[in-house]
């Protein structure tokens, strides 16, 4: 296969680390960069060191033949539009999330995609994490045995030193603190631990009065193997990002990085800390888009599906909106709320 034309579609700071990945990639160019305003395609160009062409019409870069894959980088409001579109084009995608903000829109993208047959990833991008990787050997290595209780959360103070602050804060154009920033943790519980059967929810709000939507949200959640879960996101606390993951097994247990498992460490008498680079780390590492996009062209050049696909961050969307609706309405929410 000849190399895959790539069309940028939004320049935001997001934006920089898929064009540099593309550029890394052997079999990738980066052809096209779409912005609302021409500005600020033509800064993101001159800072990638790029020749390559810049619009503001999302729709003819979607014609044209020079294109085989876009990356859709824009505030989160408008990636299910922009999904649809490029999907009936036949193009393949890598969608930053969260993908959608309502129900009717995420089954609207996931029926397009369905219909259309183009491969998709979704930016989870800690699934190449190097301890997402290593906890996910872990689990299938049988270290933890079954897991019977999980816990992440996502804990990231945002404010106006936040590139999208204008409209992240916004409920409908940011959408929730799940969706904003809390699904990472809770693809990382659906990724570890299995699927989600019901949450049941509640939502606060501190001392932030600059977001629409109460910037605390809780929820607790049962999978259906019988495992429980607690999951947590706030975009108020007045720390350094934490991104906290515990894994508690019949086996053994993960807290951070660091492992109990007296099953593959006969005698071990303390936990053992893991030399690894956890997710809140300020490291390239934390955000590894090499891997998520060498992956996804990898999926495009051998015709296979991702396991981090649209289909699969569809099951990860309708559970942070049923987190929401639990908040909102007082009451617990069984999943699926999507029907085939």
């Amino acid at each position: 296969m000849s190399q895959l034309g790539v069309a940028i579609q939004g320049a935001g700071w997001v934006s920089a680390e898929h064009i540099r990945a593309y550029q890394q990639n052997p079999h990738t160019e980066v052809r096209v960069i779409c912005s609302r305003r021409l500005e600020t395609a033509e800064a993101r160009r001159a800072a990638a060191g790029l020749d390559c062409e810049v619009t503001t019409d999302f729709g003819s870069l979607l014609t044209s033949e020079d294109v085989d894959l876009v990356s859709i980088c824009t505030p989160n409001h408008r990636h299910a539009q922009e999904v649809l579109a490029a999907a009936a084009a036949g193009k393949h995608l890598l969608i930053e999330k969260p993908v959608a903000l309502n129900l009717e829109d995420l089954g609207a993208i996931r029926d397009a995609v369905r219909a259309a047959g183009v491969k998709t990833v979704v930016s989870f991008v800690l699934h190449w994490n190097p301890f997402f990787q290593t906890a996910k050997a872990l689990l299938n290595d049988g270290a933890l045995g079954q897991i019977i209780y999980a816990e992440t959360g996502y804990f990231h103070e945002i404010g106006p030193w936040y590139p999208g602050y204008h409209w992240a804060r916004k409920a409908d154009t940011g959408g929730s603190a799940m969706l904003m920033g809390g699904c990472h943790a809770l693809d990382a519980l659906r990724w570890f631990v299995g699927e989600i059967s019901e949450v049941c929810a509640y939502s606060t709000r501190g001392h932030r009065q600059d977001y629409e939507y109460d910037p605390t949200s809780v929820a607790l959640l049962q999978f259906t193997d019988g495992a429980v879960g607690h999951l947590a996101a706030s975009f108020e606390v007045e720390c350094p990002y934490v991104f906290p993951v515990h894994l508690m097994g019949t086996a053994g247990a993960l807290r951070n990085d660091r492992l109990w498992s007296p099953g593959k460490f006969p005698g071990q008498t303390d936990w053992i800390s893991l030399p690894t680079v956890m997710p809140d780390n300020g490291d390239v590492a934390h955000h590894p888009f090499q891997g998520e996009i060498d992956h996804l062209v990898d999926c495009i050049r051998n015709d296979q599906e991702s396991e981090v696909n649209l289909e699969d961050a569809v099951r990860t969307h309708e559970a942070a909106l049923a987190i929401d609706r639990s908040a909102r309405e007082g009451r617990p929410v069984a999943l699926p709320l999507l029907t085939d």
